[in-house]
């Protein structure tokens, strides 16, 4: 939460120690809760997610060990430090066998406790930038936004300015063409650029699953809750929330993230208390937004309120200048640059469509690489379908026009040769070459009088 170093439950039956406790913990800048008893500290676990948990371990009725288990039991990554009297420190050490990080002794010093909760909150840090590791790790990044074309210099001019700001982004583009590498570089240029950056699909989650995701929930709020769990939101808290193809969530889901952007709150699924976060929430669609309103699919006030800063990001049939600067990239990053491409091929790679996108040139380039024999990747080494593309461009028709026929059996003649003197004449090999029958290959050689003594069946 903005503004406290950490949510702190204090169980204790003895009125005067919460007092001293919840005093001395304000204090020091900490969000501080207070339980008059073991009972009362259950309950309170129950309804909120606390960073440490500081229990007195002896009390009537409910005592520090059954608080221990039921919060660790709701909430494993609660750090739980049990209070002791003088003598009593075997009891602790058994406490700690069951999950306590600590023990402090009676009578103690405020330094005591000053250490022992920085030493667990440390621990609960630890703990928590595991979990958004994990999380920025289901999102693998490239090292950096590579281009040199005309739109890609725009926007690096553009990212800049957007990353200074606080307002929320909303960034556009196709499928693969990079949008969540510059939510990433948005992040990393802004002021909040060491705090949590946080992605999530909302395409590639079930509804009933990207809510929990999202804001976490209690234990038994719905069937498999087993413990509670912080939600994305929680993570992100004074950092980013990166919403890739935001224009796939559900209008019930959009107005709950309406209200987090509105005044910064929200609940826990089962849960029963406000929890207020500060996040910069980044947006991404490969959809025309503004289309989905129409269709009545996505809340136009939720699109005003993401869409206050954007960002274009160009396909790759707008950047072609740049794919031999991104070919060139992958070739190193998968093949150590042992390998390059042909003039030829770098054409061909220029002149396809990549409806994919950036992603499809990674994933092409990386498949030739391993799989091409020799040093220099040839035409022949790329895909089917790119070999097509290149080889299907029309040249400019002359003022006279052409003999299109002749101009047929021409291309289909040099292919013929061509695959014979790849195959050093073998027929079923240049058959198998140009994907046709060996009877086919055979009627087309005697259609154009291509016979070699050198040639064999």
């Amino acid at each position: 939460m903005k503004g406290s170093k950490g949510k702190i439950l204090v169980v204790d039956d003895e009125r005067s120690m919460r007092e001293v406790l919840e005093i001395f913990l304000k204090g020091e800048g900490y969000d501080v809760t207070v339980a008059d008893g073991g009972r009362s500290g259950i309950e309170a676990a129950k309804k909120d997610i606390f960073d440490l948990v500081i229990t007195d371990l002896k009390m009537p009725r409910v005592g520090g060990v059954e608080v221990l288990r039921n919060v660790k039991s709701m909430h494993p990554d609660t750090v739980v430090v049990i209070i002791t009297a003088f003598g009593s420190t075997e009891s602790a050490i058994e406490a700690m066998k069951l999950g306590a990080y600590d023990y402090i002794q009676k009578p103690f010093k405020t330094d005591d406790i000053r250490l022992a909760v920085k030493n667990a909150l440390e621990k609960r840090k630890l703990q928590k930038d595991v979990l958004i590791l994990k999380e920025q790790l289901k999102f693998p990044h490239l090292e950096n936004i590579i281009g040199k074309s005309q739109a890609m210099v725009e926007m690096f001019f553009l990212i800049p300015k957007v990353a200074g700001s606080d307002a929320n982004v909303l960034i556009s583009g196709e499928s693969g063409s990079g949008k969540e590498l510059v939510s990433k570089a948005i992040h990393n240029l802004s002021p909040r650029k060491d705090n949590a950056f946080i992605a999530i699909n909302c395409a590639a989650i079930p509804e009933n699953l990207l809510e929990s995701e999202l804001f976490g929930f209690m234990k038994g709020a719905f069937t498999g809750a087993v413990s509670n769990k912080q939600g994305l939101f929680e993570l992100a808290d004074d950092g980013t929330l990166f919403l890739d193809e935001i224009g796939e969530m559900s209008t019930a889901l959009q107005a709950k993230l309406l209200r987090v952007i509105e005044d910064g709150t929200f609940r826990r699924l089962g849960g029963t208390t406000d929890i207020k976060v500060d996040v910069r929430i980044v947006t991404a669609t490969n959809k025309d937004i503004k289309s989905v309103i129409e269709q009545g699919l996505f809340r136009e006030d939720l699109y005003f309120r993401l869409n206050v800063l954007s960002v274009k990001v160009p396909s790759l049939r707008e950047r072609r200048d740049d794919i031999p600067l991104l070919t060139g990239f992958f070739l190193k990053k998968h093949s150590g640059n042992k390998k390059q491409m042909s003039p030829e091929a770098m054409e061909a790679l220029t002149d396809y469509p990549w409806k994919g996108n950036v992603r499809e040139l990674e994933n092409i380039v990386e498949r030739v690489s391993l799989l091409s024999e020799g040093d220099i990747i040839e035409v022949s080494d790329l895909p089917e379908e790119i070999r097509m593309t290149s080889e299907a461009e029309p040249a400019e028709l002359p003022a006279g026009g052409v003999n299109f026929e002749k101009l047929i059996e021409d291309i289909e003649k040099g292919y013929l040769i061509k695959a014979l003197e790849k195959t050093n004449g073998v027929k079923t090999e240049a058959a198998r070459l140009l994907n046709l029958s060996f009877r086919s290959f055979r009627h087309r050689l005697k259609k154009y009088g291509i016979e070699k003594k050198t040639i064999t069946d």
